[in-house]
């Protein structure tokens, strides 16, 4: 007798149809990792991630949120015995640290920093965009608590948010608009990197970092001697995250060194270099998935009228609001007239300075890598639910004021 477990053979018709499941599913997935690559999903996506960690952090679900977060695991022997919330902000976040690396590296050597006259104006920008809310927001902040920390929160420039919010409002405006904008952001969060590095790391151990160094050297090698195999770069990657993370040092810029430390420039015959390729497989993830858990579980603050006012009357949080609606726009416009003004830069033909009032609005939205700061400056509390929320409200308003100007702009371009 034939056993009555045995699974009938699928009839030709049955495997056509399974064939075109199989097909229709890659099809689907194809599509969301094609839109997760488009600015303006990954700022939206991020956008909603953020609202959901508010929405949860303020209904009956914030306690299990707050324990969701809190929830720890992970090796200890390592030192990687970590909370949800700071996989989150260890882990997941590194990976947008790579593609930020990796677009960094393509701007530096094929890009528009590869010029120094081309490169003067967005750099300049940049400086004024870090120095000038910093300092605004220590004059405000001086004297009261918090406030010789919340100074360095207002630094950074969001790359997805910003970038989606002029892919959203500007698709007519020059492209040129769009580099600047990008060069500008990744110098910026290449100097919040800086600082997180050098201000935000108490203590080093020096042979967990000298590990680090010499597995990022074997992975740079091996970058340079046309190495394919991704089954070692990947290992080598994971090995530099840990043994940075393990130093003491913010374990995100080990996403840095890894993008840096990637070709960029194809060889003969090759389709794209080891840095496109790269970012064409982890953007998506980094975008999708990376950013959105991260803001998830840093944005999940409580809000009520009395919170906030507190962020006004609490001269730390006002410093950052301030620095980032206020403070952003004047240092970039400030840094471009004087790049362009002691002739080290020209503004690029199809642009006005109208144009770049408008850019210069946007860079305020600070978010992820503000978030992050905040977070590394004020531990748990509820200063840091102040500054966090400072941050998005900042965020929020520079979006929306940056969003109404680059649709005038766009009107006044079509007359």
């Amino acid at each position: 007798m034939g056993d009555s477990r045995t699974r009938p053979k699928a009839s030709p018709r049955q495997k056509r149809m399974q064939r075109r499941r199989a097909q229709a599913a890659r099809s689907a997935a194809a599509e969301v990792v094609r839109f997760l690559r488009t600015e303006q999903i990954g700022g939206l996506v991020l956008l909603g991630a953020t609202a959901l960690a508010l929405i949860i952090a303020n209904s009956p679900l914030a306690d299990a949120y707050q324990r969701l977060s809190a929830y720890t695991f992970g090796p200890q022997s390592l030192h990687l015995h970590l909370s949800v919330a700071q996989w989150a902000q260890d882990g997941l976040l590194t990976v947008f640290f790579v593609v930020a690396g990796l677009e960094l590296k393509r701007e530096l050597v094929v890009g528009e920093l590869r010029s120094p006259r081309q490169a003067a104006l967005p750099i300049a920008g940049a400086i004024g965009g870090m120095v000038v809310p910093s300092l605004l927001c220590f004059l405000i902040a001086f004297g009261a608590p918090g406030g010789a920390d919340a100074w360095a929160v207002p630094v950074a420039t969001d790359i997805a948010f910003a970038l989606a919010v002029l892919a959203i409002c500007a698709r007519d405006l020059p492209p040129s608009l769009r580099v600047f904008l990008l060069s500008l952001a990744i110098v910026d969060d290449l100097g919040a990197i800086l600082l997180i590095a050098l201000v935000f790391t108490a203590h080093v151990a020096f042979l967990p970092l000298l590990g680090a160094a010499a597995v990022l050297v074997v992975y740079g090698l091996l970058q340079q001697f046309r190495f394919r195999g991704w089954w070692l770069y990947l290992p080598l990657a994971l090995a530099a995250w840990a043994l940075v993370h393990a130093s003491g040092v913010h374990a995100t810029i080990a996403g840095v060194a890894v993008g840096l430390l990637t070709r960029v420039k194809p060889d003969p015959g090759e389709h794209e270099s080891p840095a496109e390729a790269l970012e064409h497989r982890i953007q998506p993830i980094s975008a999708g998935i990376c950013v959105p858990l991260f803001a998830f579980f840093s944005a999940g603050i409580a809000i009520s009228a009395g919170a906030l006012g507190a962020i006004f009357t609490d001269r730390a949080s006002l410093g950052v609001l301030l620095g980032l609606v206020v403070g952003k726009t004047v240092g970039v416009l400030l840094g471009a007239v004087v790049a362009v003004r002691s002739k080290l830069a020209q503004l690029p033909e199809a642009l006005e300075w109208r144009d770049l009032v408008a850019v210069a609005v946007v860079t305020g939205c600070g978010f992820t890598v503000s978030l992050l700061i905040a977070e590394l400056a004020f531990g748990y509390g509820e200063q840091q639910a102040r500054i966090k929320g400072a941050v998005l409200l900042g965020s929020l308003i520079a979006s929306l004021l940056a969003a109404v100007l680059l649709r005038r702009q766009v009107r006044v371009r079509a007359r």
